[in-house]
């Protein structure tokens, strides 16, 4: 099925239905922890992946068991293959994790709005993630650390349940070895091996420096994670249209048709799952929207 769009002055230009997924192969597949995992998947021969920006999401359809919103967490000029970290917490992300190279994979995508880009420029900013949302700012950190001199400072706060639960520890030791790159990471439970911080993601904000005047701050978590660090960033003085969330809930059609993920007058699919804070600040959190 195609969809026909009419551009001025030319002719008519059949594109591919955005309900129909492309037949796409898993190339590789690494677990992070004992319930994540990451898969490449590769386009058919020849072919490259459309672009996408940070934050946007595809639908990743598994053959008999269903679809899924899956965020995208490869390097946004990566063209030969698609990057998704899975957690396998339902019957679809539990398939999802279990491919093995070879497999096939229906992709519909990309989706969504986007992480902001021209809105960082000389700017700091504050990336701070909770559990398997650090998988939706990977993009944005690679985009920024691509060109690193044109922004402020950076600071990336990561928190997760447990040693053991921390995604992309090779990257994050990488990073951690950046002078240009403040990497602060907390558990809420440690073990003997961890001389870290402990407690949740909110413990690291009193220690890192930025202009509250002159920042950006990108947020990807759980919901009450976002909630208590929303706030805690506006006590530095963070002001609400320079703060940015995402919120993945729920998405079945990707395109506002089914609903599934309305929350009061927004479609997170289309109008997000990107938000700049002000534009939420009435119903996030709210509860039985």
């Amino acid at each position: 099925m195609t969809a026909t769009i009419t551009v001025p002055h030319t002719a008519a230009v059949a594109l591919p239905s955005p309900m129909l997924p492309r037949l796409y192969t898993v190339d590789s597949v690494r677990q992070e922890t004992v319930d994540t995992s990451t898969l490449e998947i590769k386009p058919p021969a020849g072919e490259l992946c459309p672009r996408f920006l940070p934050g946007q999401f595809n639908m990743l359809y598994i053959f008999g068991v269903g679809e899924m919103a899956i965020s995208i967490s490869g390097d946004p000029w990566w063209r030969s293959s698609f990057i998704h970290t899975v957690r396998a917490v339902g019957t679809a992300t539990k398939a999802l994790c279990n491919l093995k190279p070879g497999d096939t994979v229906g992709v519909r995508g990309p989706f969504g709005t986007s992480w902001p880009g021209p809105e960082l420029l000389g700017k700091d900013v504050v990336l701070a993630a909770g559990g398997i949302g650090l998988a939706p700012l990977r993009p944005t950190i690679y985009t920024i650390l691509a060109d690193r001199n044109r922004y402020g400072r950076v600071n990336l706060l990561y928190g997760a349940r447990t040693p053991n639960d921390l995604l992309y520890t090779d990257e994050l030791s990488r990073w951690r070895d950046r002078p240009d790159l403040n990497l602060a990471v907390t558990v809420d439970t440690a073990d003997r091996g961890w001389f870290g911080n402990v407690g949740v993601v909110t413990t690291l904000i009193p220690k890192i420096q930025f202009d509250p005047a002159n920042t950006v701050a990108v947020i990807c978590g759980p919901e009450i994670m976002m909630r208590f660090t929303i706030m805690d960033l506006q006590k530095r003085g963070i002001t609400s249209d320079n703060i940015y969330i995402s919120m993945e809930r729920n998405m079945k059609c990707a395109v506002g048709l089914c609903g599934h993920c309305q929350l009061g007058p927004e479609f997170i699919c289309k109008d997000g799952p990107v938000f700049r804070f002000d534009h939420l600040d009435g119903i996030f959190g709210k509860r039985e929207l």
